[in-house]
């Protein structure tokens, strides 16, 4: 099952320990739970610059940005990684509508390229190994994104 060494195995429980970290768990709150990602407008109208919500979508995203280099460079073993978090593919879900624009606008064809060829790989994961939880998820997301909507956040 995998070249897992013990190396790749403290790496990965010291990324899981990183998560603990008070603020950056509650960035991640905000950005699972209370992100308005409908568009980049609304997105941007959230998070304006020097907000404490820009901060907080900033450090999710580069913490996921940088785990998933971590992974696509084969330090952390992929299946092994996969099988012990999902959350990152749930920040992808939520935001590859509006990357492409924020990689134009601000000219940086490479924003948030490790998560997106991670992501891209754990879907294809996912559905050979528990086919129609991509699918699922994506519902979740939409349910919640509606329901967050229709309660004024």
């Amino acid at each position: 099952m995998g070249n897992v060494n013990h190396e790749q195995a403290s790496l990965l429980l010291r990324l899981f320990e990183l998560r603990r970290e008070p603020r950056l768990r509650e960035a991640r709150r905000f950005v699972i739970d209370q992100l308005d990602t409908a568009s980049a407008e609304a997105m941007t109208k959230q998070c304006p610059p020097g907000s404490e919500n820009n901060a907080s979508l900033r450090m999710v995203l580069s913490y996921w940005d940088m785990c998933s280099g971590i992974v696509n460079r084969g330090l952390i073993d992929e299946e092994f990684f996969f099988e012990n978090s999902g959350e990152q593919m749930v920040v992808w879900e939520k935001l590859k509508h509006i990357i492409p624009g924020f990689r134009a606008q601000f000219k940086n064809p490479i924003f948030l390229a490790n998560l997106e060829k991670h992501a891209t790989r754990m879907v294809a994961w996912r559905e050979k190994n528990a086919p129609g939880s991509v699918e699922a998820l994506k519902a979740y997301l939409e349910q919640a994104r509606a329901a967050a909507k229709a309660a004024g956040h």
